[in-house]
């Protein structure tokens, strides 16, 4: 009777290592600690298939629960006990100086960058409203982005500059705050709606616009400490 419940475990055991979502793989673990109870008449311990200490001693349940699977699988913040999206609740954070710097690049082709430099195109002044839209937009993150938390910016800084070696636009995004989480997004916001609206300017003249390289590169504060991108 043993040998031939085995099988049947191997294969549930395959399963679970090819599990890639984290609800499936909650309900494989259940799948499988329930056939090795079958099979030996009791709970798995510690020096089973799933066990980490391999000492043979019975000391301990490998049961996981789907938070714990949640936590060492995913390590994702936005992610619930049951897999669902969700909001993080920063209320126990400590209040701390904030800012984050992204980038970002439109590049606009010969003829589309000599009309943005001499302020020739129909809609006017490329710069100074994709600038203004930067801003707007880094304050509208919470209502763009479902997950991102409301927060009251203390700063932000949109900078544009003209780029003559490839006719491109280089977009930098500054955002600050004191607060419990952090403003990555509202800088990563900053700089691609300044980009769209960069687009949205220029595309009567050409199509073959491409915003490029929206990225990350420095934030500071928080509980994660400062990080800055590598050059």
């Amino acid at each position: 009777m043993l040998l031939r419940k085995f099988p049947t475990t191997f294969s549930l055991s395959k399963r679970f290592l090819s599990t890639k979502n984290t609800h499936d793989l909650a309900s494989s673990i259940a799948e499988f600690n329930k056939e090795l109870e079958d099979i030996f008449g009791e709970p798995p311990s510690s020096a089973g298939p799933l066990g980490s200490s391999g000492s043979g001693d019975v000391t301990q349940d490998t049961r996981f629960s789907t938070s714990e699977i949640s936590e060492k699988v995913c390590g994702l913040t936005h992610i619930g006990k049951q897999g669902e999206a969700q909001m993080v609740d920063v209320s126990p954070k400590q209040n701390t100086k904030r800012t984050a710097v992204a980038s970002g690049k439109v590049v606009l082709g010969k003829e589309v960058f000599d009309l943005v430099s001499a302020n020739q195109l129909a809609k006017g002044d490329v710069l100074s409203v994709a600038k203004i839209a930067g801003i707007t937009g880094a304050k509208q993150t919470s209502n763009l982005i479902p997950l991102c938390h409301n927060i009251s910016l203390s700063h932000v800084d949109v900078d544009l500059t003209l780029n003559h070696r490839d006719y491109s636009v280089n977009i930098h995004g500054q955002a600050s705050t004191t607060g419990k989480t952090g403003v990555e997004m509202e800088a990563l916001t900053a700089v691609s709606i300044a980009g769209l609206t960069i687009y949205d300017m220029c595309k009567a003249a050409s199509k073959n616009i491409e915003i490029s390289n929206v990225r990350l590169e420095l934030k500071t504060g928080g509980k994660s400490g400062d990080w800055s991108r590598e050059k």
